[in-house]
């Protein structure tokens, strides 16, 4: 039979494309990677963030440890580098998120602002963190400080001790890495150059931003209860390098999240305490940052029950909050969806291209003023 007579190849049917996706998806959950992290690195950061509990299970005033505990998250930011910079990077780190939490409470000044807010801290916190090159979390607990605090239900004279607390929590944990680094040797590196670049560091970050911001609006239209989580999560998942990697990253986020939803309502089943809520926060960031760089899947089910921890301990006394885990979900969903469209943005020579013409004009004019 002549080659001219050959039947032509076949193509892939729809169902062969859809099962060796679904496959590589699963070998992708099912990657676990190498850590280098000194095992005292996770515990250095589990008691960062949990002394302030500690602290105020003994002194009977848990509420007032929770604030200054999300601040001690700042401690995930100490980089490889030497003692000098490592110290004065944390120290400028504090300062931001202290500052980013107080943007959250001068915006219950007027609820209006809350989504501005929140999104301008995405938007200067992701600007920073890519023109120095930060390893993630990159802005991610600034903007859950900040939208923490937009929601958190205050007003008066609480607003500036909640400041107070949450700043109070991050000198304790830039006490803690110092202590961490005197102590432990970890590998020195030398800081990374800042990275010029525009599309990179100013394009992106006002795409992130405003994609973070979209998502709060998206959960005030849909009437979901705890609002701050769907931009959490969105900026959890849409600063990955490609859309491929955010979709990824968003199925590893649902699927964890409802795991972790699960060991939530467990814990809700035993006597809650202070002492049992420290207990947990501490063990629970033990384990994420023992797992985070190994499997970011199988950190997201420790790490949804540490958020909820730090967001809602206040109210656990008096039994699971009616409808929390649900709304938990839903706003990790709205996030996630959020995420995917704004991955599909954000790595779109077109869309960047329509983004950067009305900035570049901004900053011609503010340059010749």
């Amino acid at each position: 039979m002549t080659a001219s007579m050959q039947e032509p190849p076949k193509r892939p049917r729809a169902r062969d494309s859809i099962r060796a996706a679904a496959a590589a998806e699963l070998r992708q959950l099912g990657t676990f990677n190498t850590s280098t992290r000194p095992w005292q690195m996770p515990l250095a950061a589990a008691l960062a963030s949990g002394l302030p509990l500690l602290i105020a299970a003994a002194l009977g005033e848990l509420p007032l440890g929770l604030p200054a505990s999300l601040g001690g998250l700042v401690f995930l930011y100490l980089p490889n580098t030497s003692l000098s910079h490592r110290m004065a990077w944390l120290m400028a780190c504090a300062f931001g998120m202290s500052a980013s939490y107080c943007v959250g409470l001068l915006s219950h000044l007027a609820p209006v602002l809350q989504v501005p807010a929140v999104a301008l801290v995405g938007v200067l916190a992701t600007m920073v963190m890519r023109f120095y090159s930060a390893p993630p979390p990159g802005g991610l607990f600034f903007v859950m400080a900040a939208a923490i605090a937009a929601y958190t239900p205050a007003s008066g004279h609480a607003l500036p001790m909640l400041a107070g607390l949450f700043t109070l929590g991050t000198v304790l944990a830039v006490l803690v890495a110092f202590a961490y680094s005197l102590l432990v040797v970890t590998p020195r590196h030398a800081p990374t150059a800042p990275r010029e670049d525009f599309q990179f560091v100013v394009i992106d970050a006002v795409v992130i931003g405003a994609f973070v911001g979209l998502s709060l609006v998206a959960a005030h239209l849909l009437g979901l209860t705890r609002p701050y989580w769907a931009a959490v999560t969105c900026l959890g998942v849409i600063q990955q390098a490609s859309v491929r990697a955010v979709w990824s990253r968003q199925l590893q986020r649902i699927a964890g999240t409802v795991l972790g939803l699960l060991l939530f309502w467990g814990f809700t089943r035993v006597p809650v305490t202070p002492w049992t809520v420290a207990a947990a926060i501490i063990g629970l960031t033990f384990l994420i940052e023992t797992l985070v760089v190994r499997h970011y899947g199988l950190a997201v089910v420790f790490i949804t029950p540490l958020a909820m921890l730090l967001a809602e301990s206040a109210d656990l006394a008096h039994g699971l909050p009616p409808g929390v885990m649900q709304a938990r979900f839903l706003d990790t969903l709205v996030g996630c969806m959020v995420a995917l469209a704004g991955a599909v943005c954000l790595h779109s020579p077109n869309f960047r291209q329509w983004i950067a013409r009305p900035l570049h004009r901004m900053l011609d004019r503010q340059g010749r003023q």
